[in-house]
Parts: C-alpha cells; structure tokens; sequence
C-alpha cells in the first residue's frame, strides 16, 4: 500500500519529495489542490480529504503546524479517524505538546491504531540534504516497522520510549537551542558597547573553551554524572569573572538579563558553601529547585559521545 503524507509545508514537501524519489508510492491531501502538483509530477496520488489518505494508506504521515491542526485533521470532517483501519500507523512528525500526544494516542489505541510521535530537528535545509533528527516514541514495535520510512528521511532515527517522549525532548531541545542564542545576543551586545568589533569578538569567543566543544557534550564532564567535586574550574573562580562582566554590562549601560540571571543563580550556589566545587555546582541549584536527582554513569555518557564515531 502507499504511504499517506499530509501536511507539504516548509518541512512536509521536501520529506514527502525524499520518500518520492525513493520509488515509494505517496498518496496526498492538501488544502489547496494546486499545491499537490510537485509532488503529482513525482507520481503522488491527490486525494479530496484526510479520511480518502487513511482509506488507502496504513502508515500515514502529517507534519502540521501544531496540535490544533493535528486535532482537525484526525478528528473533524473527514479526518484521518473516518478512514482509520486497526492495524494502521499514524507517524506525526508536528512539533506538539506531550499531554496532547498522549490523549491522541488514547482516543486512536481504541480504534486499534497505533501513533507514534517523531518531531525533526534539523529544519528545511537539513530535510532537503538529509541531516536530520528524528525523535521517536510510542510502540516500539510500529516504530521497527515503520523504520526504513524514517531512515530514507532522516540521518539520525533514534527511538525515545514511550509516547510523549520524543514531543519533550524536542521542546527541551529548541528551549536551549533559543535560550543559548539570548545569552548569546545579551553578550556580544555588552561586547561590542564596550568597543570591541563584532567580528573580532565572534573570532576571539571561537577559540575560546565554549567555542572549542560542543556544549551539550560539556554536559558530560560535571552536570549528568553529579561529580562536581572533579574541579575543572572552581565556582568562586567562575563568579568572579561573571560578576565583572555584570558591572561591565552595567557601566556600559547594556541591559543584561542573562548575565544578572548567572550570577543569581551563581550567588545561591555559593551562599550553600559549594564556592570551592567545579563552577558548574550552580547548575545543581535548579536541580534542587525542580526537585530532581540527575545522575548518568560514565559508561552511559560514553556510549552516547561515542555513538556515530
């Protein structure tokens, strides 16, 4: 049977080109009937509405804009559950929110529909050159099926367990992802105040320890698995320094929220009598607040930095 693709925006057309010029048989529905004729030309089949897409596919992609959208297209006229058959797979690859995934997944189990939720990091330019993470959860036995359809369109396929997990570590990622670039406007903005050129900040900045590795791998060294007693850098050290680059921020009269946030957050930390442990101790301070215990073995962590090698 085809595969059932809605949803042929940024993200969803050139995915749905990816499975196309793959040889796999693609069976459509888009709002606009004009929008359909790139991907008929690669031999895409159109149909009418979401249910007609489920009455000839079994596995059944939407890449929609957000859980709203999905809701109408599953379950409003002639959605996808009119035309749903037991045994069927739906594969929404929308960035959602965990809770709604869930209840989705509910209301299709009943029908004897399986749902896995596999949100994409890597964006147009990564789904048009084929690197791009998929993040899946939900059955792991409709996930293996399912396997070669993810794998023709992404370079990185990695199963999270069970449903809504892969909907969270997308938030979390894009969270950081756009919380780094803040700190990272606040920064280069209190360095450039100060008189330095953007360009020579930005070349400096690179040959830096935070532009030399990668920073989530840093995660590894203290945070995840709990040895802040390993001290690379000790935290009295550490606040020294961002307490200076705080008053340069304030004397060059350069708002700098971030900045004030760290130290905060570093104060609190010493204020416990952590001052002599590694620097990343203040991160433990979230920790507490969140009331998690977050501890990984080194075995596992090297697993991890050592996939893909």
């Amino acid at each position: 049977m085809p595969i059932g693709f809605i949803g042929l925006g940024a993200m969803g057309a050139p995915l749905a080109t990816r499975l196309l010029e793959a040889g796999q048989e693609l069976v459509i529905h888009t709002r606009r009937r004009e929008a359909a004729a790139p991907f008929e030309a690669l031999g895409a089949l159109w149909v009418p509405s979401p249910r007609d897409v489920a009455a000839r596919a079994r596995e059944i992609f939407t890449m929609l804009p957000g859980p709203a959208e999905v809701e109408a297209v599953v379950f409003g006229n002639d959605g996808l559950a009119e035309g749903l058959s037991a045994g069927a797979t739906l594969i929404d690859m929308t960035t959602s929110a965990p809770a709604a995934v869930r209840a989705l997944g509910e209301r299709l189990a009943a029908r004897g529909v399986a749902l896995l939720d596999a949100p994409v990091s890597g964006g147009p330019k990564g789904a048009r050159t084929h690197r791009l993470a998929i993040w899946v959860s939900g059955s792991e036995d409709a996930f293996e099926a399912c396997r070669p359809y993810l794998d023709l369109l992404g370079d990185r396929v990695m199963f999270l367990g069970a449903l809504g997990a892969a909907t969270t570590a997308k938030l979390v990622h894009n969270s950081a992802n756009y919380g780094i670039q803040m700190v990272l406007a606040e920064v280069i903005t209190i360095g450039v105040k100060a008189g330095v050129d953007p360009a020579t900040l930005f070349a400096a900045i690179r040959e830096g320890s935070l532009g030399r590795q990668n920073v989530v791998d840093r995660l590894a060294d203290q945070f995840l698995p709990a040895a802040f007693d390993e001290v690379s850098f000790a935290l009295d050290l550490a606040f020294k320094d961002v307490s200076l680059a705080a008053a340069l921020a304030r004397e060059v009269g350069v708002p700098a929220r971030f900045t004030e946030m760290t130290l905060a957050e570093m104060t609190e930390a010493r204020n416990r009598g952590w001052g002599k442990r590694d620097s990343r101790v203040a991160m433990l301070v979230q920790e507490k607040r969140a009331g998690v215990a977050i501890k990984v073995d080194r075995e596992t962590l090297d697993g991890i930095l050592n996939r893909g090698k």
